[in-house]
């Protein structure tokens, strides 16, 4: 049995949070470059320009690449054979989160209570996901989520017969009525199946996948494509002022799910899809 300090935990996660809103990962700055050179649009390229000022700046000036630094959104998989010790996981966690956005001179945009709006001034709670997993290691992802794109989320309770048309309808649905509100070009990332809320959970992990890591599922790599060429069809366009690019990538995992359902969640993302993984 490995034994971790969750004070470890507290020190990694105050990291994390910065730099996920210092910089933005290697995928992510990979595809922003590409669909760059592929915009034809005048306006579009002006827009590509001033985004890629924009992260240059941030992360030379150690600066948030957007004002919105998010709900902080923490994935951690637990390998059975560790034992955490110290302060509860969730309590250091949360520290985490509290010493990186203060220390890292981040948004607060935490309120307390979602009626009485009472913010909580150092952006905690934040939003954990745990899965119990084999092995010694604690992974913890950092995924901080601003509401200009998770506002234009959705999630569509959809019929077995509606099919996989269906599902593609959802999608498109969701990016059309988002327009320029979402702050593309976007990463989509869509949860298929399970139940409600498995599918909106899904739809928010797969935004944090490698860009470069493929579905090992035929079909479901196959609609990854065919939903971005699709999207890229609708004219929104960088900014939502018109262009050949309005999202970067679509993401997408797959659950079993009841036979009587098709559940289908829709989480928008910006360009600044934010998100850091570390290993301990």
């Amino acid at each position: 049995m490995r034994i971790i300090n969750t004070s470890v935990v507290t020190q990694i996660v105050s990291k994390m949070c910065i730099d996920a809103n210092y910089y933005l990962s290697e995928d992510m700055k990979n595809a922003f470059f590409d669909a760059k050179n592929k915009e034809e649009s005048e306006l579009g390229k002006k827009i590509f320009s001033q985004l890629e000022e924009n992260l240059q700046i941030a992360g030379e000036d150690k600066i948030p690449i957007c004002q919105d630094t998010g709900m902080a959104v923490i994935f951690v998989e637990i390998g059975q054979e560790v034992s955490l010790q110290g302060a509860n996981i969730t309590d250091a966690i949360n520290e985490g989160v509290r010493k990186g956005y203060t220390e890292g001179y981040l948004r607060k945009s935490v309120v307390s209570d979602p009626i009485k709006r009472e913010n909580t001034k150092d952006n905690t709670p934040a939003v954990i996901h745990y899965d119990i997993v084999p092995g010694d290691k604690v992974k913890i992802t950092v995924a901080p989520k601003g509401f200009g794109s998770e506002n234009m989320s959705r999630v569509f309770m959809l019929k077995p017969a509606d099919g996989i048309e269906g599902v593609k309808n959802a999608i498109l649905t969701s990016v059309k009525d988002a327009g320029p509100n979402a702050c593309p070009p976007l990463v989509v990332g869509v949860g298929i199946g399970g139940t409600f809320e498995k599918s909106a959970i899904m739809a928010k992990k797969a935004l944090t996948r490698n860009l470069n890591d493929k579905p090992s599922i035929p079909w479901v790599a196959d609609l990854e494509e065919e939903m971005l060429e699709k999207i890229n069809s609708l004219g929104i366009g960088p900014g939502g002022l018109g262009g050949k690019i309005t999202a970067l990538a679509v993401n997408i995992n797959t659950y079993a799910t009841h036979i009587a359902g098709l559940p289908v969640a829709v989480n928008m993302c910006c360009h600044v899809n934010r998100h850091v993984t570390t290993i301990i």
